[in-house]
């Protein structure tokens, strides 16, 4: 298991460690409603290092990003960042990502860290037909990611940019807690504001402390891996290895929105036919209408009690007090306002499919 620079920070602040995708990360400190909803309402820190970060850099490094990710990247502008995925040949996603446009000719794609060998070695074969330069910085950087709807009036005094002019899915590169050069990203998982650091792991530490003092009035709190996912669940973000994974196709996911038949990429043309004659099944959200909790692999019936789907995600809603999920179901069963049934032991529980996000704000 590898550490992340700032793990003795976190055994030292009484976080619960575990193992995650290779790392020794935290998943919680006090509990995860009381950081989910500090969150929600005031500011919070999740320290996110174990994401992966590829530089590609070059006069090929656009048509070989172009070649491997379902979005337009030709779209970015310098300070733009983009949703976008890696497909496979099988009508599968190999991961999602964010490509950032650094300068001219240089992108960055943060990928999950469950995924950076396989992420890199799917670029690195592409890369034999274009050459463009690759380097994997993944063991060089850390992520902190700083959210909630005070994270920008706690965090102003740390740096000369205006953090709060920064608008979603952008970013600026300059100097943050005495640090300079580093990437101010508001591309958020939590869906209450807020924005990332990207620094050296020799930085981070002192990033840290100086985050923790600017934010000490706003009642700011470490947030673990627990918290972050129901946040993310409450937006609908699709989580890599629940929501998607190899033999989930972007169409299926609604991820139509980054998969762009304007240009050639990976199984564009499969995904341009399925798409076109509509796939049998599909990525919902659910709320239950009655009290339990869903979990990832439960069923999902219909009326009489027939297997129609799965959960892939689930959880009750800090933030709603009701039980939430997304899973996969047959066409007929897609639509808002759907009645169906999660299996939960030995009950079916009915829920309505629903319209994302779960958590308007």
């Amino acid at each position: 298991m590898k550490n992340i620079a700032l793990h003795k920070v976190h055994e030292k602040l009484g976080a619960k460690m575990v193992p995650f995708a290779g790392f020794n990360m935290p998943v919680q400190y006090e509990g995860v409603t009381a950081e989910h909803l500090t969150v929600r309402e005031s500011v919070g820190v999740f320290d996110v290092s174990h994401m992966g970060e590829f530089l590609v850099s070059g006069e090929n490094a656009l048509a070989l990003i172009q070649k491997v990710t379902s979005n337009d990247a030709s779209k970015l502008e310098i300070g733009d960042a983009q949703y976008s995925c890696f497909p496979n040949k099988v009508n599968g996603i190999v991961d999602d990502l964010i490509c950032y446009r650094i300068k001219e000719d240089q992108y960055l794609l943060v990928v999950n860290a469950s995924n950076i060998e396989k992420d890199w070695n799917w670029i690195s074969k592409y890369n034999e037909e274009f050459g463009a330069d690759l380097r994997d910085l993944s063991d060089e950087y850390s992520l902190l990611a700083i959210q909630g709807p005070k994270a920008i009036e706690a965090m102003q005094s740390l740096s000369s940019l205006d953090l709060a002019d920064i608008p979603f899915y952008k970013f600026k590169v300059g100097d943050f807690a005495g640090i300079e050069n580093v990437i101010i990203s508001a591309t958020g998982y939590t869906g209450s504001g807020g924005f990332e650091i990207y620094c050296k792991n020799e930085a981070v530490e002192q990033i840290w402390n100086s985050v923790f003092l600017a934010g000490a009035e706003f009642g700011i709190q470490p947030i673990g891996l627990a918290a972050r996912d129901t946040l993310r669940l409450e937006m609908g973000y699709c989580l890599y290895g629940n929501d998607i994974n190899d033999t989930t196709s972007p169409i299926e996911a609604g991820l139509s929105w980054i998969t762009k038949f304007t240009k050639d990429f990976v199984n564009s043309e499969a995904l341009a036919k399925q798409k076109e004659e509509k796939p049998s099944r599909k990525l919902v959200a659910f709320e239950l209408n009655e009290r339990g909790i869903p979990r990832q692999g439960y069923d999902i019936v219909d009326n009489e009690v027939t297997k129609i789907g799965n959960v892939t995600s689930g959880t009750m809603s800090p933030s709603l007090s009701k039980g939430i999920g997304l899973g996969y179901v047959t066409t007929p069963f897609t639509k808002p306002g759907s009645q169906i049934k999660i299996q939960i032991r030995k009950k079916a529980i009915p829920a309505t499919v629903v319209k994302l996000p779960f958590y308007k704000g």
